[in-house]
């Protein structure tokens, strides 16, 4: 089953994200759990999780971001894509990623992005094979 994450299933999230490039799961701090409820209480935040017997095996973020271009039209943001170590290659983060391209289609959305840090080529052809090019834009990322 695909569906939105439920706000009971913050520590299984947490913890699939040790199999994106977390090394820990945070602290149970105030400012977590303010954050956790600004997330889950945005309309256009969402949190999409994959769940084989009862567990969070994939997940991504899929946010719909509002515009004044384009005809007035959002566009979605993807980021953390994830599936846990386990449970790779059975097509899960595909069935992620599409139940986040149903999301931006109902809301508008003209266009879908994602970046990722990933230099490895099957990880590469994965996004592609979902419908994503590197070809159209250029990314830049300044940290802080």
């Amino acid at each position: 089953m695909v569906r939105e994450v439920n706000e009971n299933e913050l520590t299984e999230l947490l913890e699939l994200y040790l199999h994106l490039h977390e090394e820990s799961v945070p602290e149970n701090t105030e400012h977590l759990r303010q954050t956790w409820n600004t997330i889950i209480r945005d309309e256009n935040h969402h949190i999409i999780v994959k769940i084989v017997n009862g567990k969070i095996v994939s997940s991504c973020v899929c946010v719909i971001i509002p515009n004044l271009t384009r005809n007035v039209r959002p566009y979605a943001f993807i980021e953390n894509v994830v599936t846990h170590a386990e449970y790779r290659g059975k097509g899960y983060a595909t069935e992620c990623l599409n139940y986040a391209k149903e999301i931006a289609e109902k809301a508008d959305c003209y266009k879908m992005m994602l970046l990722t840090g990933s230099k490895d080529r099957k990880t590469l052809d994965f996004y592609e094979k979902a419908g994503y090019n590197s070809t159209d834009k250029t990314a830049f990322i300044q940290w802080l």
